[in-house]
């Protein structure tokens, strides 16, 4: 079979040898031009059957790391045909390519088998659920089928949202990252994706927004869902609770005593001048009906604007003053 053998002046030979370095078909118990499919299928028996948690047969767990070292080049086209011309030596050394003019580079198994092992079955602890129902000469499920493949758990992300696009609605667009898995089922790469939210008037902090399946794909698990979780951004002069909206009004004391007009911005732009005509002492609050945040089962209903009030005391007072408010209040 032929090797190669590099020199430091750039020139490229191929020389004949009896042996390519290791047989990575032997290891995986195929011979050369073996399917993608049934390069999968003999790791996945392989794995399974020399697995250190399922034996301790001796030799078990070499035989693993030899088994995920095969996989990770054969299941790779170009590690493959590199593999199939020039044998472990052009492998591991480089060869030249012809795409860049240059060389490829030197390959080194990362050594980590379990890495392997889960990047191929999905999840992060994939062993465990395989075994319940796997049978190395049945397959999954035993005789009768597949074994259920398994999804991630979701993935949660918060959405501040100002009470302003609570109060109308508005659209979002989310972008996330995920890996997606390519045509040969074993490979992937990260790709971009923009979610589109749709946020209806009236949504309460802790509504959630499921997009199914949208998290990383692997090529034996079943996507994770991502859910976007309501909160509110802080707001300037209001507070939410529920859908009443919540504002402070600071009053003078001379006011809050003998009655007041109060004026309050809202979240559509308008101004509203609410009279108070009672007395205002700690603990007041006046309702302003249906001028809260809509509801989102019906955004025609709303809730109301509570008004609370921080009365402002002088600094200090004449004489005079003194004597006119005793005057007034005291008995």
């Amino acid at each position: 079979m032929a090797t190669c053998k590099i020199k430091k002046n750039g020139h490229f030979e191929r020389e004949e040898k009896n042996k390519m370095g290791q047989d990575y078909y032997s290891i995986l118990e195929l011979t050369k031009g073996a399917s993608d499919a049934d390069i999968k299928k003999s790791y996945r028996r392989l794995s399974l059957k020399f697995h250190p948690d399922k034996t301790q047969e001796p030799g078990a767990e070499r035989k693993f790391k030899q088994v995920a070292e095969a996989y990770d080049i054969l299941s790779d086209p170009k590690k493959q045909a590199i593999y199939d011309q020039f044998g472990e030596e052009g492998l591991r050394n480089g060869v030249p390519d012809s795409d860049t003019g240059g060389w490829t580079p030197g390959y080194t198994f990362h050594g980590d088998a379990i890495k392997v092992f889960r990047e191929f079955f999905g999840g992060d602890n994939p062993f465990s659920e395989l075994f319940d129902n796997y049978d190395p000469e049945i397959g999954f499920g035993g005789a009768h089928g597949r074994g259920r493949r398994k999804q991630d758990p979701p993935i949660e992300r918060e959405l501040y949202l100002t009470l302003e696009e609570v109060f109308k609605g508005c659209t979002k667009k989310m972008k996330i990252s995920r890996r997606v898995m390519n045509e040969d089922g074993h490979t992937s790469n990260i790709r971009d994706k923009i979610l589109t939210i749709n946020v209806k008037p009236g949504w309460k902090s802790g509504t959630r927004i499921t997009f199914p399946n949208e998290g990383d794909q692997g090529p034996n698990n079943i996507p994770a869902d991502i859910v976007f979780i309501v909160k509110d951004k802080p707001h300037s002069i209001f507070k939410r609770e529920g859908k009443d909206l919540f504002f402070t009004a600071t009053v003078p004391l001379g006011k809050a005593l003998t009655g007041c007009t109060v004026d309050v911005p809202t979240l559509d732009g308008r101004l509203i001048s609410v009279p108070i005509n009672d007395i205002v002492k700690p603990g007041y609050t006046k309702r302003v009906p249906a001028e809260g945040v809509p509801t989102s089962k019906d955004p025609n209903i709303r809730g109301d604007l509570v008004i609370n009030f921080d009365i402002a005391f002088p600094n200090k007072l004449s004489s005079e003053q003194k004597r006119l408010l005793k005057d007034a209040l005291l008995p």
